[in-house]
């Protein structure tokens, strides 16, 4: 689904869904590295290349530090800093929760059966996603919706999107493949391929409105720095 410049797109993308879908491209294409540092204005450009792309919306939540990785805010800020740079984006903030739960053991050992573990779950950027893929169509911002998310809990706005409200929809899964639901609730859908991922980096360092240098964070693959 290319389109052309009459045809107006909006992205909607699912930040979690895809950063561990990118994960798992660097799994399965290790020779692209993390390619983590996403410039994702350009990557929407890039399955859409005739569409005019109006806006892009990405959908995440403030982490938090973990007693084995305390930089982890640091690293999403940069990103998110990063992000803000480019014209047309906005982020739309979920939250996370976490609560201590008890669950069975695997393998148990002895007479113990049961361990207390502490459950992190991101909350809202689906029901976000959702929202703002249907109330953008039944305003008429656009004719085409690129949803880059291989969340199966999507299927009911995207086809009522595409049946309903009469745009048209394209579903790109970070993952191998895109689930049944999201496939027949569509009106197209791909896989996000580790070449496409590759092109569509972010410069380095990237400047912000005032003139500082944000740079990915060192662990995102060979063109990290820490300076």
């Amino acid at each position: 689904m290319s389109g052309d410049r009459s045809m107006r797109a909006a992205a909607y993308i699912d930040g979690f869904n895809l950063y561990y879908g990118l994960r798992a491209l660097r799994d399965r294409a290790p020779q692209f590295g993390e390619n983590r540092w996403l410039d994702l204005r350009r990557l929407v450009q890039e399955l859409a290349p005739r569409a005019q792309l109006d806006r892009v919306r990405y959908f995440t939540a403030r982490v938090e530090a973990r007693a084995g990785d305390p930089g982890l805010p640091q690293r999403q800020d940069a990103y998110l800093r990063a992000l803000q740079t480019l014209p047309g984006l906005t982020i739309h903030f979920g939250t996370f929760l976490t609560h201590e739960v008890t669950l069975p053991l695997a393998e148990p050992a002895g007479s113990q059966r049961w361990a207390k573990v502490l459950r992190t779950e991101e909350k809202g950027s689906d029901v976000n996603l959702a929202t703002f893929l249907l109330l953008d169509a039944f305003f008429d911002r656009y004719d085409l919706a690129i949803v880059v998310s291989n969340d199966s809990d999507l299927a009911e706005p995207v086809r009522a999107v595409r049946d309903e409200l009469k745009r048209r929809v394209l579903v790109v899964s970070p993952q191998e493949r895109v689930t049944a639901r999201l496939q027949r609730a569509a009106s197209d859908s791909r896989v996000l391929r580790p070449k496409v991922v590759a092109r569509c980096q972010l410069p380095i360092p990237v400047i912000d409105a005032q003139g500082r240098h944000i740079r990915p964070p060192a662990t995102w693959g060979p063109f990290g720095s820490t300076t």
